[in-house]
């Protein structure tokens, strides 16, 4: 009998594509891997240390893992793996912990799979998590995550990822260009670049800062491979986001007209508190730049609220620079104190009813952008690509320019680009169309 293997990923983009390339490891052994809600012998979670609640689910995760099979052995790796290693490993049902560098060596450790009254710790100083493993996710037929890029050299005051990743370090543009041909190659179409400071591509490549090369470089290599339709920018710092890269995805191939460029606070007063590397003006002026380049792009904004010390005057300033902004949408993140930041220990902390009461009028706001963003979309012609999954009887995909819409549920649609007209907005806020005829891309 194969050993069963299950994965659960915590946290963001970058953690699903680990996750997808240590499950390959497992499978290249004879594991079978099934699905976190089926009885296995192995359960992997990939944790994040981002928010306070990802602390909170892991324990959450434990516990179902357990019901499933008492007699599971349980690995913990990733971001919270690597800062809080022995407060893991104390958690009732967790047999080994492993950090940063041990993560992708994971096969190495299952000699023994007998329970542990404790669980065993293999982690690093993070300084030695200054090697890169490349990886990409398959998990979804539609979509892949892959990853070009891993840790950071930014000091952003109230960040662990630096700690719990290392420097920042690149994958070699040949091996990143070989990723995105064998994805192709699966029929997946549409691939989303992924890492912690993707903008800050090619340091590290050779194993030193110098850059061989740049985001720019690579944006324009990966246009070129045979086979891939669609790519999508996940994440990008303003500061890195340059005039050049904004021209040639509005005339490319293959890279679609999305940015997701974080902001974090409209006031300098707290950007500089923040450490931040970009003052709002400069913020602002990529987004004219964006828009003026591509009118139909859509950018989607990162923002903290209840930073410490953000006064009510500070909180409005962010509130009436993105309500101005021509942006689509908004991920809020309450801000949450983290062990070992230069913010956690900042006088004047914000009262924990004030920070939710401002990410409440920020997330109402998104709501308004993504309304006003689909309302200026209607009347368009935009290319689909169609999700696998049926939900409450109907198909869901996406526009290259992230407008999500709706159809009925027709199984022949999974993974097809189709043009089509987008027409209203239904009542859960998703956008219908009508196909353009002889529209079929698949």
């Amino acid at each position: 009998m194969k050993k069963k293997v299950a994965f659960y990923t915590l946290g963001c983009k970058l953690n699903f594509s680990e996750t997808s390339t240590i499950a390959r490891s497992f499978t290249g052994l004879g594991y079978e891997q099934v699905d976190f809600e089926q009885k296995a012998d192995i359960y992997v979670i990939n944790t994040c240390s981002v928010t306070e609640n990802a602390d909170k689910r892991f324990r959450t995760i434990v516990r179902k893992a357990q019901k499933l099979n008492p007699q599971a052995f349980l690995i913990a790796v990733g971001c919270y793996a690597q800062l809080k290693p022995e407060e893991l490993a104390a958690v009732d049902g967790v047999d080994l912990v492993l950090g940063a560098t041990e993560k992708f060596k994971i096969t190495d450790y299952l000699s023994d799979l007998s329970k542990n009254d404790m669980g065993v710790v293999h982690s690093c100083e993070i300084q030695e998590a200054d090697f890169y493993v490349g990886s990409y996710s398959l998990g979804d037929r539609t979509r892949a995550f892959l990853k070009v890029q891993d840790g950071c050299d930014y000091k952003c005051t109230y960040c662990t990822i630096p700690l719990a990743r290392g420097i920042s370090r690149s994958d070699t543009l040949e091996n990143v260009l070989k990723n995105a041909a064998e994805i192709a190659a699966q029929g997946i179409r549409e691939i989303v670049l992924t890492g912690v400071n993707i903008g800050d591509y090619g340091k590290g490549e050779f194993g030193n800062k110098k850059h061989e090369h740049t985001f720019f470089e690579l944006v324009q290599a990966l246009d070129e491979v045979e086979g891939v339709e669609r790519l999508r920018i996940s994440s990008i710092e303003p500061n890195l986001l340059r005039n050049e890269t904004i021209s040639f995805v509005a005339n490319s191939r293959t890279f679609v007209p999305h940015f997701h460029i974080p902001l974090q606070s409209g006031s300098n007063a707290v950007l500089r508190r923040m450490k931040r590397r970009y003052m709002r003006e400069l913020y602002e002026e990529r987004v004219a730049t964006v828009k003026r380049t591509m009118p139909h792009a859509c950018i989607g904004v990162d923002v903290i609220v209840g930073f410490p010390g953000e006064t009510e005057e500070e909180f409005l300033e962010t509130y009436r620079f993105l309500n101005e902004l021509d942006i689509s949408y908004l991920h809020v993140f309450t801000y949450s104190e983290r062990a070992n930041t230069e913010a956690e220990r900042m006088p004047d902390p914000v009262p924990m009813k004030i920070r939710n009461k401002r990410s409440k009028m920020l997330r109402g706001l998104s709501v308004k952008k993504r309304r006003a963003f689909y309302e200026s979309q209607l009347g368009t012609c935009r290319t689909v690509l169609f999700e696998g999954e049926n939900k409450g009887g109907y198909i869901h995909g996406f526009t290259e320019n992230y407008v999500k819409v709706k159809a009925p549920w027709d199984p022949a649609l999974v993974n097809t680009l189709h043009r089509i007209e987008l027409t209203r907005i239904d009542d859960d806020g998703l956008v219908r169309f009508e196909f353009i005829p002889e529209s079929i891309t698949a």
